[in-house]
């Protein structure tokens, strides 16, 4: 069972951990595939996510295992969720698993903003399957 204030997702990439840990934890390679920010796995790092029209979301680092989890606060004093991606190897590649958590369905922001990102989510990660699809270079 899982809790209604959040979104689930589960994306099988054909590359090892590390590429994939890469692709979360390099700010170049993060604004490719999802938005640009000095995203650093370090416990405690701060930075911004440029969400376009949503404008620039603050995040902080809470949970790191290197090439197994990364957890951060997204969008600090407004929705005040928690991003959370675990990497699980799978075969010769990686089972990505996301949980974006903590919505507060008692007011329309954040009503709007899990029916909005539930939809967004999937698509974000198959662009991230494109770009670590593409030839390095």
């Amino acid at each position: 069972m899982t809790e209604p204030d959040a979104i689930h997702c589960d994306q099988f990439l054909p590359h090892p951990p590390a590429v994939v840990w890469q692709a979360l934890t390099d700010p170049r390679l993060h604004a490719r595939w999802w938005a640009a920010g000095d995203v650093r796995a370090e416990v405690g790092h701060r930075f911004t996510l440029d969400m376009g029209s949503w404008g620039e979301q603050p995040c902080e680092v809470i949970a790191v295992e290197p090439e197994r989890l990364l957890s951060y606060r997204f969008a600090q004093a407004t929705l005040d969720t928690t991003i959370t991606w675990r990497l699980e190897p799978e075969g010769a590649g990686t089972r990505l698993f996301l949980e974006h958590a903590g919505f507060d369905l008692d007011s329309p922001l954040g009503r709007k903003a899990l029916d909005g990102m539930g939809r967004g989510w999937p698509s974000v990660l198959e662009h991230l399957a494109t770009v670590l699809a593409e030839p390095a270079g």
